[in-house]
C-alpha cells in the first residue's frame, strides 16, 4: 500500500508532506481552534520550519510518517495526520491528526484514519496504535472512539501546558 499519494473514497487525498506544504502547516498550527488541544503551535511562518524538519526526520530516522489531507473534489487543504514515536521492536506507534475547523464534523477524518491505520498495521507491521488526547478535548475523544479506538488509561495532571497541569487519555487500537 503506497500512501505517498492515495485517494480515499472520492473525497480525500493523502499526500506525503513536502516543503511546499509549510504554508498550510503554518495555517493550521497557528489557528487558535486547532492548537487549543494540540501539543505545539507556531506564531510565525518561519518558526513552522522546525515542524517541517520534524516531519522529514520522522521518515529519515524511521520513527514515523505524516501526510497532508486534501479534498479530492476542491483541492483544498484540510489538515494533517500520521504516526510518530514509532517503535519497530515493540510494533507500536502514536497516531496524531488535526483538521482545520471549517472541516470539523464532516467525516473527513473518518475517511483518512482507516487508511492511515491500515498502513500502520499492514506496511509498518504495527500491532498497537496509540492516540493520546487531552482529557478535556471531548470532540477528539468522540472522534477517536468512532474510529474504533478504546480508552486504555488516563494520566491525571501529567503534563504542564501554559502553566497548567493537564490530564491525558490514552486510546488504543490493536491489530485484529
Amino acid at each position: 500500500m503506497n500512501l505517498n499519494f492515495m485517494r480515499s473514497a472520492s473525497r480525500i487525498e493523502l499526500r506525503s508532506i513536502i516543503d511546499s506544504d509549510q504554508e498550510n502547516i503554518f495555517f493550521g498550527l497557528s489557528n487558535p481552534d486547532v492548537i487549543k488541544y494540540y501539543g505545539i503551535s507556531f506564531n510565525t511562518f518561519e518558526a513552522t520550519r522546525e515542524q517541517m524538519i520534524w516531519f522529514q526526520n520522522l521518515e529519515k530516522n524511521g520513527t514515523g510518517k505524516w501526510w497532508t489531507i486534501y479534498s479530492s473534489i476542491t483541492g483544498e487543504f484540510l489538515g494533517a495526520a500520521g504516526f510518530n514515536d514509532l517503535n519497530k521492536e515493540l510494533k507500536k506507534a502514536e497516531i496524531g491528526f488535526w483538521l482545520l475547523p471549517e472541516f470539523w464534523g464532516k467525516g473527513y477524518m473518518q475517511e483518512a484514519m482507516p487508511l492511515i491505520c491500515d498502513y500502520g498495521f499492514n506496511e509498518l507491521e504495527l500491532i498497537r496504535i496509540e492516540g493520546i488526547v487531552e482529557s478535556e478535548n471531548l470532540n477528539c475523544k468522540r472522534a477517536i472512539e468512532k474510529l474504533g479506538f478504546t480508552l486504555e488509561s488516563t494520566s491525571r495532571d501529567s503534563e504542564l501546558k501554559k502553566g497548567k497541569l493537564i490530564s491525558l487519555d490514552t486510546y488504543i487500537k490493536l491489530k485484529l
